[in-house]
């Protein structure tokens, strides 16, 4: 599996140079996605520009790294769908449970947005 990880601070920004992200790629992928929650990464921005297919498998493996997130009360950020991918989401009703933005410019804003919040939150109390 072609990847490349970008660490920050905040969050981690995972690109996917893959074409297809299928059973050929997701073990792979779940496996990083595990391994960088258990490594203390809340925020995992998921950039799937290249990708211009995806199966169940692939599916899963995103519901994979979104339940490793929400569990560790961050959030997982899909950005740059084409159409065929978002249209897959939409079929399989995932749009309402992934958090999906165009750009990862925009995933990286908005998980800044959530950061805030979780600490005015923690001030508040």
């Amino acid at each position: 599996m072609k990847f490349s990880v970008d660490k920050h601070e905040k969050y981690v920004l995972v690109k996917l140079n893959e074409s297809k992200l299928n059973s050929l790629v997701t073990p792979q992928l779940k496996s990083e996605l595990i391994l960088m929650n258990t490594e203390g990464q809340r925020n995992i921005i998921m950039d799937l520009s290249q990708v211009k297919y995806a199966d169940s498998s692939g599916l899963s493996s995103l519901l994979v790294g979104h339940r490793l997130c929400k569990n560790s009360t961050g959030v997982f950020v899909l950005a740059g769908l084409n159409d065929a991918v978002s249209r897959l989401i939409a079929i399989s009703q995932l749009d309402s449970v992934l958090t999906i933005v165009p750009s990862p410019e925009e995933a990286i804003d908005l998980i800044f947005m959530e950061e805030v919040e979780k600490q005015l939150k923690k001030e508040v109390k």
